[in-house]
């Protein structure tokens, strides 16, 4: 337990900043299901607007740190891979 009052509020801004990274970390895997279900349907249309929509996702969560920016690229690679696999 903190002792100290800076560290009380370290603990409180250390919880809400989890939260909201938990909430993106969980939005960046449903939009890649959605991506994948897509891709597994051969919808070749539908894949593409879900990527577009997945790649402005993970860009978004790299630039805010909820993950790694070399993270952020390694998924977009492979979901590039699994497009034109079915293209």
């Amino acid at each position: 337990m903190a002792n100290n009052k800076s560290a009380m509020k370290r603990m409180r801004t250390n919880k809400k900043s989890q939260m909201r990274n938990k909430s993106r970390k969980s939005e960046l895997k449903s939009v890649e299901k959605k991506f994948r279900a897509a891709v597994e349907a051969k919808e070749v249309e539908q894949a593409e607007a879900a990527m577009k929509d997945c790649f402005s996702k993970f860009d978004q969560a790299a630039k805010l740190g909820v993950i790694h920016k070399n993270n952020a690229c390694n998924k977009k690679s492979q979901l590039n891979v699994l497009l034109n696999s079915i293209r």
